[in-house]
């Protein structure tokens, strides 16, 4: 008996720390200092709909400058998988596609996308636009062309296919 209360009292450190290392952190307001994981420019120099993925409190975000980029980072392979939150802009909420919102962020994976849109992602290729309601994406895709998918309904191809899922759309700027 005394082994097993000797083990139990030995993993309690254990257990105090799994909660912090799951939770879920807010998301960070965007500022002209952030930069993208992936294209590592400023991202207020680039429309449409932005990312973060917040690592922990003490590591910040990673940023990036597409929806489309933010969702791909949760797909491959050799990026974090245990992060904080994942969040992308709600562009119902955006007060233009030149102008996201630097705080009117929504949980990536609770978000509404519209897949194969007349537009592109901020360094090109077919962007994902993210919505927090069904509605507006529907809306959206009316006026825009696409389809409203939920965050486990994306593909792989869907996201890291860049301009071939765009179709037609990628040439008729």
């Amino acid at each position: 008996m005394k082994p097993l209360l000797i083990a139990a009292l030995l993993m309690l450190p254990l257990m105090g720390c799994k909660p912090d290392a799951t939770a879920t952190l807010p998301p960070e307001s965007m500022t002209a200092e952030a930069v993208g994981r992936y294209c590592g420019m400023n991202l207020m120099e680039h429309e449409g709909p932005k990312g973060q993925v917040v690592l922990s409190k003490d590591l910040g975000a990673y940023w990036f400058s597409s929806a489309r980029d933010t969702v791909a980072f949760t797909m491959m392979p050799d990026e974090v998988k245990d992060y904080g939150g994942l969040y992308v802009s709600d562009m119902a909420k955006a007060k233009s596609w030149a102008d996201p919102g630097a705080d009117n962020w929504i949980d990536a994976k609770s978000a509404f996308y519209v897949v194969g849109a007349k537009v592109e992602a901020a360094m090109g290729g077919a962007e994902i636009v993210p919505f927090g309601t069904r509605e507006a994406a529907e809306a959206f895709a009316r006026d825009n062309g696409g389809t409203v998918q939920g965050f486990d309904e994306l593909t792989p191809d869907e996201v890291l296919g860049g301009e071939a899922e765009q179709g037609e759309s990628a040439h008729a700027h």
